[in-house]
């Protein structure tokens, strides 16, 4: 797929998610724009595209549980249970959620289930690529906060300027910039197991200091139900507990490099 023909997918994935944003609905949508095709002939394409694309409109679709069904050699369309933060187990459901097993951002039909099998999420193949994708869904998300917080510092005005004039200001919104390049970057070279956890940590604490910072800059408005913000916190909190939270993932790449003694090349610089 060349440069042209991505951006005519990204234009069209983006007035889809925009259209639609939400769910079963969404997730009809982009099966009939040939999710599951893009899935099976050009994943590293389709992965970042539509999960980053996810995070920076504030959509949700259960395409997590295609990803890693694909990844474990089994057919999509289904639903798998996954590991979430604290020991739980969760089912991403295909439908629109009634209410029950909520875990924190209501929207998500994300059920708590116990007894589950979770064999297929557990294949490293299918834990490594559910990673990747989770982390191109977290920097989409911090980079949509990122776009919030910027525009609102170059709207407001304290003392007769713009508060993007001030100092402190510019620290927050550089260092959230550099933070999701960083995850981006590491996200890009990732392929082996050990290279997409620390990925997935990576992008989860990207998405967790985007969320800082930008509440930060926004100020008292950020905290209030009518701005946009609040949704994409609520997001990367939940996403960041998928498949194993920041810290739990930061733990284990440290126990795993204790047990090798040493640290793998992961990317050719």
């Amino acid at each position: 797929m060349d440069v042209g023909e991505r951006e005519l997918l990204a234009e069209a994935l983006r007035g889809t998610m925009t259209e639609t944003p939400a769910g079963a609905a969404l997730d009809a949508a982009l099966g009939e724009l040939g999710w599951e095709d893009l899935l099976a002939e050009e994943p590293d394409v389709a992965v970042p595209l539509v999960f980053s694309l996810l995070g920076e409109t504030g959509a949700h679709a259960p395409l997590l549980n295609d990803v890693v069904l694909a990844a474990a050699g089994t057919p999509v369309g289904g639903t798998v249970a996954l590991p979430y933060a604290g020991g739980r187990t969760v089912v991403w459901d295909r439908k629109d959620p009634g209410g029950e097993g909520v875990i924190l951002d209501d929207p998500l039909p994300l059920r708590v289930v116990t007894g589950e099998d979770t064999s297929v999420a557990g294949d490293p193949a299918a834990l490594a690529a559910g990673r990747r994708a989770l982390g191109w869904w977290l920097v989409g998300t911090g980079r949509a906060m990122l776009g919030l917080a910027r525009t609102h510092a170059l709207d407001r005005a304290q003392f007769g300027k713009p508060i993007a004039g001030f100092q402190a200001v510019r620290h927050r919104l550089a260092e959230t910039h550099v933070a999701l390049e960083g995850a981006e970057a590491t996200l890009t070279v990732a392929e082996d197991e050990l290279g997409s956890l620390l990925a997935k940590a990576a992008a989860g604490q990207a998405a967790l200091d985007a969320a800082r910072h930008c509440q930060q800059v926004l100020g008292g408005i950020g905290f209030t139900a009518e701005h946009a913000l609040h949704h994409h916190i609520r997001r990367a909190l939940t996403l960041d507990g998928l498949l194993g939270s920041t810290r739990e993932l930061t733990r284990a790449a440290g126990a795993h490099l204790r047990a090798h003694q040493s640290a793998p090349r992961l990317a050719q610089l």
